[in-house]
């Protein structure tokens, strides 16, 4: 199922449909007290991160931001602090809170949404900072104006026919699509990635990602879409620690759920009428292999993004362990002067510094449109097949 047609008819047949399309949901309420929300801790910066930073180009890069909500995303990737970047332009909804991303990225224009800001024609690329079911939709909006986008994950908000749209208008676009998956500049997956393209992991035999994010209340978010979301629609996190050592993708799922002591997880609570607090997928992989991929809002306790692989030739579990002795260095790449390694492990300005990269560079991203859906259609998939009691399902694939 690799070309558009195959896709279209895996769609039909699955009855997926646009899952987010119409929902309604609770009204946002603007937070002025600050949340303590895991993962978000900013790591330091190591003082020698910019020491072997080579500059690729003089340029600056005319960036407009879109979206400070909950997660105060907007700002929180370091672009107003990196030295090829000009922060030209943000947008948010509300007044208060666009005025507030505009101070923190030190810029003077502001435009009261995102389709206002893709028409100014000085801006070069856009951060879309938004709520997750908007991902898609402004996206496409972004990139049919011509411009560069980058995105905060997931790529798309349970829908496949989303996905395949938002393929389609990326395949068709000369500019550059980046999803922001922090786990794939974390330490640990970073240095498997390295691993893995030198060789010493061979196929990947096995794989486990988890995303465990645990909170006495629902994170509310933007007219609510957080409260009640199906675990596995927000599966990136975990998949990565396959996807984001290989490149490869997950072929079929069978994927169980179990429901929630929480009320607002209960089905006739939420939105989504999701009955899961917890979805554990088992993936067959684009190799041959096999994945163990959870995503759960329900567990006390640890928590956060990790994973572990093993391979024909080696494994990783918190280190390598394997047949090959001469590996390169794991280390991450320096950092711009000025840019924050920033939150979810030190990932946020390496992100960043990424997408603007392979603008001046006119490359591929790290994290490119087939990777991405990749991952976030897996999971799509897969809560179908929890709510199927485990069936085993086929999932679409995409390539470049």
């Amino acid at each position: 199922m690799n070309d558009s047609t195959s896709r279209r008819s895996f769609l039909q047949a699955v009855g997926v449909g646009a899952a987010a399309a119409g929902l309604t949901g609770s009204t946002y309420a603007q937070e002025k007290k600050k949340k303590t929300i895991q993962g978000f801790e900013e790591s330091p910066t190591d003082p020698n991160a910019s020491k072997d930073w080579k500059p690729v180009s003089d340029r600056k890069i005319r960036v407009g931001i879109v979206g400070y909500g909950v997660c105060r995303f907007g700002a929180a990737f370091s672009f107003q602090d990196h030295p090829n970047v000009e922060v030209v332009a943000v947008s948010d909804l509300f007044p208060d809170r666009c005025a507030e991303l505009a101070k923190a990225c030190r810029c003077q224009k502001t435009y009261p949404s995102l389709e206002e800001l893709v028409k100014d024609d000085t801006i070069e690329a856009v951060f879309c900072a938004t709520d997750a079911p908007s991902h898609a939709r402004h996206c496409i909006e972004v990139l049919r104006h011509g411009k560069h986008v980058a995105t905060a994950v997931p790529a798309v908000h349970g829908s496949l026919e989303d996905a395949e749209e938002l393929f389609e208008v990326v395949k068709s676009s000369d500019r550059k699509y980046m999803m922001f998956e922090t786990s794939y500049f974390h330490e640990d997956l970073h240095a498997m990635r390295v691993i893995y393209q030198a060789g010493g992991f061979g196929k990947l035999v096995y794989c486990e990602g988890e995303y465990y994010h645990d909170s006495v209340e629902q994170i509310d978010s933007y007219n609510g879409w957080r409260i009640g979301l199906p675990p596995q629609w927000y599966p990136t996190h975990s998949n990565a620690y396959y996807t984001g050592v290989s490149g490869g993708s997950f072929t079929e799922v069978s994927c169980m759920g179990i429901p929630s002591l929480k009320e607002l997880l209960q089905p006739a609570n939420n939105r989504y009428k999701n009955p899961f607090g917890t979805e554990i997928a088992l993936f067959r992989t684009s190799e041959g292999g096999m994945a163990r991929m959870a995503v759960s809002w329900d567990t006390p306790g640890d928590s956060g993004e990790k994973g572990r692989i093993r391979g024909q030739k080696g494994t990783y579990y918190g280190q390598y362990q394997g047949l090959e002795k001469k590996l390169p260095a794991t280390t991450r790449p320096p950092l711009p002067p000025g840019v924050q390694a920033g939150g979810h492990g030190g990932s946020h300005g390496q992100l960043s510094n990424e997408f603007v990269t392979a603008i001046l560079e006119d490359r591929k991203p790290l994290v490119d449109i087939a990777q991405a859906l990749n991952m976030t259609v897996a999971g799509v998939v897969a809560h179908q097949s929890a709510l199927k009691d485990g069936e085993l399902l086929k999932i679409p694939q995409y390539k470049i």
